[in-house]
């Protein structure tokens, strides 16, 4: 049986679909502390109810988690014992929590994290994706433009990388990143732990293609492979002759020499010294 003491904040992971994936450890500190702040009373109510769990609820949310945070770590300087719990998933991880954890960890106060279901993971290890180095993203911006400019950061790193996405915007995703990214192999896992649990794997061309027949519903994992540079065949003159061919479908020399940098794993300066040199040539 855990033992819940006072002044202490517990990050409770609660299931991400199957409610079977809860802890035993998790069941009983729910039930032993003194108030338990949720993202969504409502939703969380139905786990808490399916559970027979009646402890007190005080919402916290994106919206009031500065204000509500301080409060909170007021009740728990007065010794009460406050169990921090999302829609699903780990609190702080794409989801409301960082807030009160740093402030608790500020203020010296007892800190606990009860560890459980992580869609970022079972999605990774779903995918069949390589899984020796990998980096988790969350959500990416809403907006094309924001969207498009923090992929350029991310295009050329050597590993799986993985994104949570609503379903609405699934498609515009999946363009962008090819956009930014060139053909890639990946992956969208879907509806995880739950009844209709699937993995859609493929190039991104080919599930854009499948996603604009099949409208993507549900809660999404993208799944992107690590960056493969392609080994430069022939050298400048090759480089040269595609960025001429670039440029001569509108692209600015500076954008079409960034772009055979990224194709061939190279610098944008070894493309510019090839372009000098076939010219020169």
């Amino acid at each position: 049986m855990a033992t819940v003491q006072g002044g202490t904040l517990y990050v409770c992971a609660t299931p991400i679909g199957n409610l079977g994936d809860i802890t035993l450890r998790a069941l009983e500190v729910l039930k032993s502390v003194d108030l338990i702040a949720a993202e969504d009373t409502r939703h969380s109510r139905k786990l808490l109810d399916h559970f027979g769990i009646t402890t007190p609820l005080t919402s916290y949310h994106e919206h009031n988690e500065k204000g509500k945070a301080l409060e909170l770590i007021k009740r728990l300087e007065q010794g009460a014992s406050i169990a921090l719990i999302s829609d699903a998933g780990m609190p702080g991880i794409s989801d409301p929590g960082q807030e009160i954890i740093q402030l608790c960890l500020a203020k010296g106060l007892s800190l606990d994290v009860l560890p459980g279901a992580n869609a970022g993971l079972t999605a990774l290890l779903l995918s069949g994706m390589p899984n020796d180095h990998f980096l988790f993203h969350g959500f990416l911006p809403s907006q094309t433009s924001a969207r498009k400019k923090e992929l350029q950061n991310y295009a050329q790193l050597p590993f799986t990388q993985i994104f949570y996405e609503a379903p609405h915007r699934l498609l515009a995703t999946l363009g962008d990143v090819l956009t930014v990214f060139g053909e890639r192999e990946a992956a969208v896992v879907r509806e995880i732990t739950k009844l209709h649990q699937n993995v859609h794997k493929g190039t991104l061309s080919a599930l854009i293609e499948e996603f604009q027949v099949n409208a993507p519903r549900g809660e999404i994992c993208l799944l992107i492979a690590p960056y493969i540079p392609i080994l430069p065949v022939g050298g400048a003159e090759e480089w040269s002759q595609e960025v001429e061919a670039l440029t001569e479908q509108g692209l600015k020399p500076k954008e079409a020499m960034k772009e055979i940098a990224q194709k061939y794993g190279v610098s944008k300066r070894e493309i510019y010294q090839a372009v000098l040199e076939h010219k020169n040539n």
